[in-house]
């Protein structure tokens, strides 16, 4: 099937950026509902960002909605979330995945290892 590798993640300063990259091998993601999900310790999987494979729907989680923002290359076979305004709050492990359902969204099943991000107060 696709394989998912995310990275980009690291530690940053409350207030500042950073951009995580998803890139897909196997298969083409172009026709394929992306998401991101991120999980603090001790915490549930909690819903990121959602684009459907047309761009015809993007919807964000509560808490990062108008801070962060997902799109996609599929010459690159890559999704990416752009991450802005970070709070300390936003520190979690994240993952993307495909989704079966863009709205609501429906993890397919297949998932990457993860990239750590870290918000410093």
């Amino acid at each position: 099937q696709v394989q998912l590798v995310e990275s980009g993640g690291g530690l940053v300063q409350a207030g500042g950026s950073l951009r995580l990259s998803c890139a897909a091998s196997g298969r083409t993601i172009a026709y394929y509902h992306m998401g991101w999900f991120r999980q603090a310790p001790g915490k549930e999987r909690e819903f990121v960002a959602a684009l459907s494979w047309s761009g015809s729907i993007v919807d964000y989680g509560e808490s990062v909605k108008g801070r962060f923002t997902i799109s996609r290359d599929n010459a690159k076979n890559t999704v990416y979330l752009q991450m802005n305004s970070l709070k300390p709050e936003d520190t979690a492990a994240y993952y993307c995945c495909v989704l079966v359902n863009a709205r609501p969204p429906v993890p397919r099943g297949e998932w990457g290892q993860g990239t750590q991000v870290t918000v410093s107060s």
